[in-house]
């Protein structure tokens, strides 16, 4: 059955892009390391026009737990700035005057649990994306019209995907919170 092939090829690429959508969300997660994909979602005004910090500036990691954003253009530094200082990253922006310096503070074993959880509500959420692709994928193969036997052997496949992409996401979501424990 050609048609239940391609659904399971069609489900099989949503479940992947909910794990990469899920990653996505762990990298904006702090774990006292520096990573630049904190500051994806800081976006400042250059030229009239809301602009992603990466866009605009490099960005560095000159130790562990620091940040150097350096603007491609100077005049715009104290923007750069202020768009960090107000962001909810929770950084003080240290501006040196070519450039702005972020350094992560180490995070004490309570925050460290707080964000364990944040991460296991964003796996969660993750989860519950695929099972309503496994959901769709159900309807879909319900509607074929085809033989009770037939039928079934695609449930099981559309529930195996199910089962490997939830396994992924926990696998993603352990290796994250991993990284959030270790000092």
């Amino acid at each position: 059955m050609e048609q239940a092939d391609l659904l399971l090829i069609e489900l099989e690429e949503k479940m992947e892009k909910s794990v990469v959508a899920t990653e996505g969300e762990f990298s904006k997660i702090r774990t006292g390391r520096a990573n630049p994909a904190l500051l994806d979602s800081i976006m400042v005004e250059y030229y009239g026009v809301d602009t992603p910090v990466k866009q605009i500036a490099t960005i560095t990691v000159p130790e562990g737990n620091q940040l150097y954003i350096k603007p491609f253009d100077r005049s715009i530094l104290k923007k750069v700035e202020y768009a960090i200082g107000t962001s909810a990253i929770g950084l003080t922006p240290i501006n040196d005057g070519n450039g702005i310096r972020l350094i992560l503070p180490t995070l004490t074993e309570e925050r460290r649990k707080e964000l364990a959880k944040e991460v296991e509500k964003i796996a969660e959420s993750g989860k519950v994306a695929v099972r309503m692709i496994r959901r769709e994928g159900n309807d879909s193969v319900k509607k074929f019209g085809i033989s009770e036997d037939l039928e079934y052997a695609y449930l099981g496949d559309i529930q195996e995907l199910t089962d490997k992409y939830v396994e992924k996401m926990d696998q993603v979501a352990e290796k994250k919170i991993t990284e959030i424990l270790s000092i």
